[in-house]
């Protein structure tokens, strides 16, 4: 019975509500291997006190099963998440040159929350702000696209990735770093790495805002993103279809689990105004309205289905870098802007 052999079993151990374990999350901080018995000492930070019970029955569990091993003794330490430090109450983040972070998440893929994202991260720089974007999306960069820029980023003196700059934001994104037609190919730890590294070693210069566009779902990376560094807040983006809403829900609850405060709903795709005037609803309506109000969070904005959108983001700029008094759908990112700062704010 060694200490490498406890840990190993404790790889059977996950997270509540993910997919990875407590093991390559860091959580195991100390095995010690008595005559006795194993004395095992993890580290959480939640303030959700069903996390550290189910992680303390599940280490039990499988430890208890282990022939030979003696008495079990499973400590776990409780800390403060880094969203509730003191460093963030105050409007400091724990990555240097930033006022305040902002995750734009979905629960599922395909409901354009990269497009929020890079339009809101325009909006929010049109009020004066200086603002960032990091593409936390290893597997489908968009951002390198939705910007129009194929520049690769440099390193300054102290080996920082310095970020590109394109229609006056501040921008960083795996899609600089490939070719067009290279995939990422990664493992879990390796991505969790990247995405590290990306939040942790890229000299952002005195943002007010760093938007994050993460990936899809409530896996690895996200959860990795708010135990890495101080999230000021999260936005959710969906669209009005059940299917849309259910695993919006799963991503409010996530963020929950882990103490970021919700902004927000945005729901996009709401409805298609036809060149005719007649409004049609082709994803079903107001299901966002009715889903904020079901989790007690503000509906931001509601996003139409414009032909626009999809082409400036094609070519390389964003919807929203248009007057809002010449287009709707510029209207609707400056006004969810407008209602992002204040609940940030508040």
């Amino acid at each position: 019975m060694t200490p490498d052999f406890i840990r190993e079993a404790l790889k059977q151990v996950r997270y509540p509500g993910f997919s990875r374990d407590i093991v390559s999350f860091g959580l195991v901080k100390e095995i010690q291997v008595q005559e006795d018995g194993v004395h095992v000492r993890i580290e959480v930070q939640t303030r959700d006190p069903d996390i550290p019970e189910k992680i303390f029955k599940d280490t039990h569990a499988i430890l208890d099963e282990l022939p030979d091993i003696g008495a079990v003794k499973v400590e776990i330490e409780i800390k403060d998440p880094p969203g509730q430090n003191t460093a963030s109450a105050t409007g400091k983040s724990s990555i240097p040159g930033v006022k305040r972070i902002i995750a734009v998440a979905s629960g599922k893929g395909g409901v354009g929350k990269s497009t929020v994202a890079a339009n809101l991260a325009v909006a929010l720089s049109k009020t004066g702000a200086r603002v960032g974007l990091c593409d936390c999306d290893l597997y489908g960069p968009s951002v390198a696209i939705m910007f129009g820029t194929t520049e690769r980023p440099m390193a300054n003196e102290q080996e920082e990735i310095i970020p590109i700059e394109a229609h006056g934001l501040q921008l960083m994104s795996m899609g600089f770093l490939l070719e067009d037609r290279s995939p990422v190919i990664v493992r879990g730890p390796m991505a969790t790495r990247y995405t590290q590294q990306f939040l942790r070693q890229v000299a952002w210069d005195h943002l007010d805002y760093l938007i994050l566009d993460l990936p899809p779902g409530t896996g690895d990376i996200q959860l990795t993103i708010v135990q890495t560094v101080a999230v000021d807040g999260a936005v959710i983006v969906t669209t009005p279809q059940e299917v849309a809403l259910a695993d919006a829900r799963k991503a409010v609850s996530m963020f929950a689990k882990v103490n970021v405060p919700i902004l927000g709903l945005v729901e996009n795709m709401a409805w298609f105004d036809c060149d005719h005037g007649q409004r049609y609803f082709l994803f079903g309506e107001g299901g966002g309205v009715r889903e904020a109000q079901k989790l007690n969070v503000p509906l931001l904005g509601q996003i139409p289905i414009n032909p626009e959108t999809g082409k400036r983001g094609d070519q390389g700029a964003p919807v929203a870098l248009l007057p809002p008094s010449e287009h709707p759908v510029s209207a609707a990112f400056h006004q969810i802007a407008a209602s992002l700062r204040e609940r940030v704010k508040a």
